[in-house]
């Protein structure tokens, strides 16, 4: 274990971070000392320069640092498709740095692919999303009791689907959207049937038959735009960022589900019943 960096001395000169008047930096010195701080002492507190923190230059079309640019990976030209995808996206997910969301935005045209950050969305707020939820060409892509098979949909549906919505985020994240939006129960809702496992190997997924977002989007567009092809091209640059990641110390991430059923899971149980009974559904690879 690598012995902590020394916490600086109360007295130790500190940058007057932007915004911060003579006042507050006196105030607060004051504070640390438990007593008054003399002028002339802190007078060279205002000269100290402040040292910023620059993010490394971001590639604009996947958005990932340019160094590490995913863009040969991508096709050459958006894909053609008649399928318009709105993704719902959690706001923790906007920030992370091994998202799959900018990946599938680069890889199709820019008005087919919209993506909507927020955790509650109703008419007022949203009057585009409102009548695309209200759309009899509209399916939600959200597993459960009541979804039906995708495939098997597309097939007796008198309207063939013009929209999908995708909610992205971790489950429990997906599952606090998907009930507490009532916009998003009004779609028709629907769910893949495959047993394709996960490429996305460098997150931890519940269970085997878990996929993120692009790879769901990638089943779904194949389906509807009836192109095998589709699937295979927007798998391409997940597969190069899991490949560049485990190259570079990542390492492969087994679904809780595997590491419970082989005893391979690093922590205790949970107490909690709820989170316990969950925890036995995935051992029995009963959906939750």
């Amino acid at each position: 274990m690598e012995p902590q960096e020394e916490a600086p001395t109360p007295r130790e000169p500190v940058a007057q971070p932007p915004g911060a008047s003579r006042s507050q930096m006196l105030t607060q010195a004051e504070q640390r000392e438990g007593g008054e701080v003399d002028d002339a002492s802190a007078e060279g507190l205002w000269e100290l320069p402040v040292e910023l923190v620059e993010r490394r230059p971001e590639c604009g079309r996947c958005s990932r640092p340019q160094k590490v640019c995913l863009c040969p990976f991508l096709p050459e030209h958006p894909l053609h498709i008649s399928t318009h995808l709105y993704i719902i996206q959690h706001p923790a997910e906007e920030n992370k740095v091994l998202r799959t969301v900018p990946l599938l935005a680069a890889c199709l045209p820019r008005d087919k692919c919209k993506v909507k950050i927020g955790r509650r969305f109703s008419e007022e707020r949203d009057p585009e999303l409102s009548a695309i939820c209200r759309s009899s060409g509209t399916l939600i892509l959200y597993p459960g009791a009541e979804a039906a098979n995708l495939e098997e949909f597309i097939i007796d549906s008198p309207i063939y689907p013009s929209t999908i919505v995708i909610i992205d985020g971790t489950w429990s994240q997906a599952k606090d959207i998907f009930y507490k939006n009532s916009l998003f129960r009004l779609p028709k809702q629907v769910q893949l049937n495959t047993s394709i496992s996960s490429q996305y190997v460098i997150r931890t997924q519940p269970t085997n038959r878990c996929l993120s977002t692009l790879e769901c989007a990638a089943v779904a567009l194949s389906i509807l735009e009836k192109n095998i092809s589709i699937h295979e091209t927007l798998l391409r640059p997940l597969q190069a960022l899991c490949s560049f990641q485990l190259q570079h110390g990542a390492q492969i991430r087994l679904s809780k589900e595997h590491l419970l059923r082989n005893g391979l899971y690093p922590k205790p149980m949970p107490k909690n019943k709820r989170k316990l009974r969950k925890m036995e559904l995935l051992i029995n690879s009963v959906k939750i």
